[in-house]
């Protein structure tokens, strides 16, 4: 017969164990004594599996910091499964995320269509949808109805308009060209080109779209080409960008070449170059808004050695030139700030209330002047970028900073 002591120790034992296997009690799901689930989707296989540095990049970040306390006592556990870029994937994958694995929030999954398929469920259960990667304006024009929700990136828009503006102010004559990924992330770029160009002489002349299914866009530039365009917009993901380039340059297409923020990975450009035999390539100009790890003038800066570092311990093989990895680290740095503000056990709610009140003006990824910044009626975190041209294998950026916030 057991000893009422020895009963009370089981018992006491027990409770100890229950204590330090959950958060405490009344806590949001996600949130453990020592530790914080995070979850989120991105395509580590299929047409964009380009991305899937994204995520690769949060989590050594994320692994950086648990190496150092983690945030407030608890370690970070970053989640990510593949959706091949395919929504019907992403909605069952966000919802095993959520409901099985008991996430505390959906981080960073990536893709515009993707976030909207899941933006509605996240919101009815209160999950924040936290830095989408997508700068899809929705994400943050229709944050009243989708309050848990906020992307992180400039918006398409707003990129749209940069190059709108660009080409009003350099190339007054300008006959655009524009191949498009048919969905709501080309139309936003084609949108904000349009306000951009507004009350100028450039023109658009010719759009031609294309479904994330295709094979490829080869009948799609050849009509541009046919426009008479004198300027190519690429507003398409890698492999279509690419195709774009290596079509052109086929066609003896010579236009100057707009490609959107999402494809102008220094090595995605030097992929489309085809060893420097595609002169299309040469003189394409692109925003920037975060350090380029194949950009010299970064070479010895705190910020770029710390990234090489973290991504040689924490995700080794990993391709260091990949500004893809730099994004993922910008945006886990930005969370690890929110998370941080919390305070000792963090809430939904609270991560709600930080996400009205973003104020960073130092984010170690970002380019110098660019901060993330957001309030109760703007939330566009980030609304600035540089221009910069491809020569000679690498990317130039010129001019100051263009500012503009999204109505």
């Amino acid at each position: 017969m057991r000893s009422p002591r020895l009963v009370l120790s089981l018992f006491a034992l027990a409770g100890a164990i229950a204590t330090g296997a959950t958060a405490a009690s009344g806590a949001d799901p996600g949130i453990g004594a020592k530790t914080i689930l995070l979850g989120g989707t991105s395509p580590l296989s299929g047409p964009a599996s380009a991305y899937a540095s994204v995520a690769r990049g949060a989590d050594a970040y994320f692994k950086y910091v648990n190496a150092r306390g983690g945030v407030n006592g608890r370690t970070i556990t970053y989640k990510y499964v593949d959706d091949a870029y395919n929504p019907a994937q992403t909605v069952p994958a966000t919802r095993q995320l959520v409901e099985q694995d008991k996430v505390f929030a959906i981080f960073n999954s990536l893709g515009t269509e993707h976030n909207v398929a899941t933006r509605d469920y996240l919101n009815q259960m209160k999950v924040p949808q936290l830095f989408v990667a997508s700068g899809a304006t929705t994400f943050g024009r229709d944050h009243k109805r989708y309050p848990y929700t906020i992307g992180f990136q400039p918006s398409y828009q707003a990129e749209g308009w940069i190059y709108g503006r660009y080409l009003a102010r350099t190339k007054p004559g300008a006959k655009i060209a524009v191949l498009l990924q048919n969905d709501d992330y080309g139309k936003d770029l084609l949108a904000g080109l349009r306000q951009g160009i507004a009350r100028s002489k450039v023109k658009i002349i010719a759009a031609e779209g294309y479904e994330v299914t295709a094979t490829d866009v080869q009948s799609q530039v050849a009509k541009l080409k046919a426009s008479g365009a004198n300027t190519l917009a690429l507003f398409a993901t890698p492999k279509f960008a690419i195709q774009g380039y290596v079509f052109a340059n086929r066609l003896g297409w010579r236009p100057l070449v707009l490609n959107n923020a999402v494809s102008s990975a220094s090595n995605i450009m030097t992929l489309a170059s085809e060893g420097n035999t595609n002169k299309v390539v040469e003189n394409s100009v692109s925003i920037v808004f975060l350090k380029d790890p194949t950009d010299a003038k970064w070479r010895a800066d705190a910020a770029m050695k710390l990234y090489r570092t973290i991504l040689a311990k924490y995700a080794r093989g990993a391709n260091a030139k990949d500004v893809y990895h730099v994004y993922g680290m910008a945006v886990a740095h930005e969370t690890v700030r929110v998370l941080k503000a919390t305070g000792k056990t963090p809430t939904r709610a609270a991560v709600l209330a930080q996400m009205r009140m973003l104020s960073d003006a130092s984010n170690p990824f970002l380019l110098p002047g660019i901060a993330v910044r957001t309030s109760g009626t703007e939330r566009f975190p980030i609304e600035q970028a540089l221009l910069q041209r491809w020569s000679e294998g690498s990317w130039t950026s010129f001019g100051g900073l263009w500012g503009y916030r999204s109505g």
